[in-house]
């Protein structure tokens, strides 16, 4: 059987006082919540994602399940997640405003899942390339598809975090499922904006390129840090490795650990 051995660190940056993303690890499913809005709502909501995902695993890895019931499942737990947040924020109107996005990755056979709803990013690492596999929604991204702005026009833009998609309670999501095979040896970066919306595709590919594994998560917050890191760093460093006897435990990152 093949798992997921991941390297994790959620990081405050230099400028907010709390820490609104929030994440998972475990030897089959990972994902990156980054909460924003409301009072402390950004927190919440991204607990809520974070939580409401890590209580589905193990009817995910329910060898009984078939492969269109898990992909419903995965993708359902989107609207799970939109509707405890309409819940919460009709039960407490000061988090009213408040959401999050989700970027989960499941391990299944030789293959990897993606569920993905806002701007959260997955990439793949291998053969020394590092390619984007979730969608950014955004309205830059938007903008960018129809050819009105470049990669470097995005990158600095003041509005490059403008969502089209998110999930805050109101129904109004269409989460994305892909599938992708994969091989021992792959490795995944998961990351909140707080890591993309600073550094350049080609600089993250450049500090995994000259760090060992181990220190690749320090080395890119450091490296965010050293441009300011104006907002919460989330960050999983993923290998898909055979199994040991010794597999990875469930473990709940920023604000889904407090």
């Amino acid at each position: 059987m093949w798992i997921f051995k991941t390297l994790a660190q959620s990081d405050l940056g230099l400028v907010r006082d709390g820490n609104e993303d929030s994440g998972l690890v475990s030897a089959r499913l990972v994902a990156v919540a980054d909460g924003m809005g409301g009072h402390v709502g950004g927190e919440v909501a991204s607990k809520i994602a974070i939580n409401t995902l890590a209580r589905l695993q193990s009817v995910l890895d329910d060898p009984k399940i078939d492969p269109d019931s898990r992909e419903d499942l995965l993708l359902n737990i989107t609207y799970e997640i939109d509707n405890e947040i309409s819940q919460r924020t009709m039960a407490d109107p000061k988090l009213t405003g408040m959401g999050t996005t989700l970027t989960a990755l499941h391990l299944e056979g030789k293959a990897v899942e993606l569920v993905h709803v806002g701007d959260s990013r997955c990439y793949r690492y291998r053969d020394n390339k590092l390619t984007q596999l979730s969608y950014d929604h955004t309205v830059m991204q938007e903008l960018l598809d129809q050819g009105r702005l470049t990669p470097e026009e995005v990158h600095s833009h003041p509005q490059r975090s403008l969502l089209t998609q998110v999930l805050m309670g109101n129904s109004n999501i269409d989460p994305v499922l892909m599938v992708f095979p994969t091989e021992i040896g792959d490795h995944y970066l998961l990351c909140s904006d707080g890591l993309s919306s600073v550094l350049s595709d080609l600089e993250i590919l450049e500090i995994i390129r000259v760090s060992s594994s181990e220190l690749i998560v320090a080395n890119l917050i450091a490296a965010t840090k050293s441009k300011g890191a104006p907002d919460n760093i989330t960050i999983l460093w993923i290998e898909v490795a055979t199994a040991t006897k010794k597999s990875a435990k469930q473990e709940l990152l920023g604000a889904a650990n407090e």
